[in-house]
């Protein structure tokens, strides 16, 4: 007679080869970082930030889940570059709001572009196996911010 998993195993046998996949192809976005002269912090701080909707470095901070000298560390490098730039809130001129300029915008929207590409390993499953795929992980939720 067959065992019937419980739903944390079940979870767990899904999860394995999605955290796996994502791990293998690292160097199919490092690739893309590289190509950008961006690190994958760069990119990360990139996706967090919006051209329209500034954050504070605390805020920026909480969400890299790193302290505020290494926030201020990734927003430099961006700013170096001219992706982001730091605007007084209007209400505290001490309270800075870090933005994407509008190069900074573009080069996100291309990266996201190229990060949203498959990777050439996925190409490999048979058109079925990716609608099942696609039908799977289309039902986990995404988070707006």
């Amino acid at each position: 007679m067959a065992r019937v998993m419980g739903k944390r195993d079940l979870a767990a046998e899904a999860w394995r080869p999605l955290a796996r996949f994502f791990f293998e192809t690292a160097s199919h976005r490092s690739e893309i970082f590289r190509a950008h002269g961006l690190t994958p912090n760069d990119a990360k701080a990139l996706w967090a930030l919006d051209a329209n909707e500034g954050k504070t470095m605390s805020a920026l901070a909480d969400r890299w889940l790193c302290d505020a000298s290494n926030a201020t560390w990734m927003v430099d490098r961006l700013e170096e570059r001219g992706l982001a730039e730091r605007r007084a809130l209007p209400s505290d001129r001490r309270v800075k709001l870090v933005v994407l300029t509008p190069q900074g915008a573009e080069e996100k929207q291309r990266l996201m572009d190229l990060l949203f590409e498959p990777p050439p390993a996925l190409l490999s499953l048979d058109r079925a196996d990716l609608e099942a795929l696609r039908a799977a992980l289309s039902k986990l939720p995404v988070s707006e911010t």
